[in-house]
């Protein structure tokens, strides 16, 4: 039970979440009206999904320091459980988008960003998939995803800030932090963020399991 406390608070914090962000009261803001919920959701999936592609990329150092290769399938399980939280927060950010700017795609600069961020991980799934030896695939994924994390950086926090961007936070347009974030939104919203986040490290633990028994089945098999 000790071992699995985070677990039970991702799904505590979680239950909190959908409640709150549905039935708790937010503040009356220009048009943004009851759209602002879509915070609670939105805007903690993609922190989850920048701390799990940081774990994958810590993992993927491990690799490249030990050629150990559980590092390798740890990091691996982490980009693929970050890319569903990138898709999800792609999904409800256009979603959002399209009541408060008018349509889900402007070209804004931290859409295309994202979307850039995306690609190159969506690209490093391709990677792996196009080498047969274990060796090679894990070690080129690692360098690999090195080079991406330090690109995803620049881009996503960086490069949107010195040009004009209808997304909050950039652009000089005011984030949430500075004027919409009121005491009552802060109760839901840190909680959200802890709640996804452990959610994706579940889920991408059991990936983790599961992919090392395939690796061990694979190994045993090839032995016989």
């Amino acid at each position: 039970m000790r071992q699995n406390w985070w677990k039970i608070a991702s799904v505590i914090l979680l239950a909190y979440t959908i409640t709150g962000g549905f039935l708790f009261p937010v503040p009356a803001r220009f048009i943004l009206n009851e759209s602002i919920r879509n915070l609670y959701f939105h805007v903690p999936m993609w922190f989850g999904m920048i701390l799990l592609f940081a774990i994958s990329f810590v993992y993927a150092i491990l690799y490249l320091r030990s050629n150990n290769i559980k590092h390798d399938i740890q990091s691996a399980s982490f980009i693929k459980v970050g890319i569903v939280f990138s898709l999800l927060g792609m999904l409800t950010g256009m979603e959002w988008a399209k009541y408060t700017w008018g349509e889900a795609w402007s070209n804004d600069p931290k859409q295309l960003a994202t979307a850039v961020c995306m690609l190159m991980y969506f690209a490093y799934l391709i990677l792996r998939g196009g080498m047969k030896d274990e060796e090679k695939r894990a070690k080129i994924s690692a360098v690999y995803n090195v080079f991406s994390f330090a690109l995803m950086v620049p881009l996503l926090f960086i490069l949107p800030r010195m040009v004009d961007s209808l997304h909050p936070g950039n652009g000089g347009n005011p984030g949430f932090n500075s004027y919409d974030l009121d005491s009552k939104m802060r109760t839901v919203f840190y909680p959200a963020v802890m709640g996804w986040f452990l959610l994706g490290l579940w889920i991408a633990s059991l990936r983790v399991r599961i992919e090392y028994l395939q690796h061990k089945q694979e190994a045993e098999h090839e032995t016989i």
